[in-house]
């Protein structure tokens, strides 16, 4: 029988002092907060049946599913399909936001928030983190599974699962640092059933820029 439950998990603060908007740039680690962070959310699930682990690309989320790794004895399986979208602003300095709206250079990149216009469509990153989400629990015999990702994919996997409009304002995203959010597959549709902040007392402290 497949395992039905799949644990959505955020990686840790980012190393990057200069507070650039990274997205896919290489070379992103997590900063020792960070680290701190991402033990914090494999603590979190001690006890569930944990028996897959897959994570993004990136360094970021790489790091982040080492703690997993180490505690429930699993090799780390890399899928493409839980990087983080690709967007214009990266490699930007300045916080996305009203502060686009003084900078005329980006006004092409946000005439259709809709979509949107900066990068990799809403609908896409949804299709590819649902899908993503039903070939690992298909190729899990039992237990559960955990995959970690980035804020945006996260949160637009919530939104459609929930039945939310997906075009909406990146900063009032709920998806923190290291939070878990898990869904239950009951029979071709998933459902939301949990979300945790295992890392709300070290969110104060930390710096949650990099993406849109």
């Amino acid at each position: 029988m497949a395992a039905r439950l799949v644990h959505l998990v955020r990686h840790g603060e980012v190393h990057n002092p200069q507070r650039i908007l990274y997205g896919r740039i290489p070379g992103f680690h997590l900063s020792e907060l960070g680290h701190r962070m991402a033990a914090l959310a494999a603590e979190a699930l001690d006890g569930h049946d944990i028996t897959a682990l897959y994570a993004s690309p990136l360094q970021r989320a790489q790091e982040s599913a080492a703690p997993w790794a180490e505690k429930f004895e699993l090799p780390i399986q890399t899928d493409d399909r839980l990087i983080e979208p690709t967007n214009r602003f990266e490699g930007k300095t300045f916080e996305f936001g009203p502060q686009v709206l003084v900078r005329p250079q980006a006004w092409p990149w946000v005439v259709n928030p809709f979509r949107p216009s900066w990068g990799e469509p809403f609908t896409s990153i949804a299709a590819r983190m649902i899908a993503a989400m039903n070939s690992a629990l298909d190729e899990t015999e039992d237990g559960e599974v955990v995959m970690v990702s980035h804020q945006s994919p996260i949160w637009l996997a919530h939104r459609a699962i929930t039945g939310q409009r997906l075009w909406h304002d990146p900063r009032r995203r709920r998806c923190s640092l290291s939070s878990i959010t898990t869904f239950e597959r009951r029979g071709d549709r998933f459902a939301e059933v949990n979300y945790q902040d295992p890392a709300r007392e070290l969110l104060a402290a930390s710096v949650d820029l990099g993406a849109v």
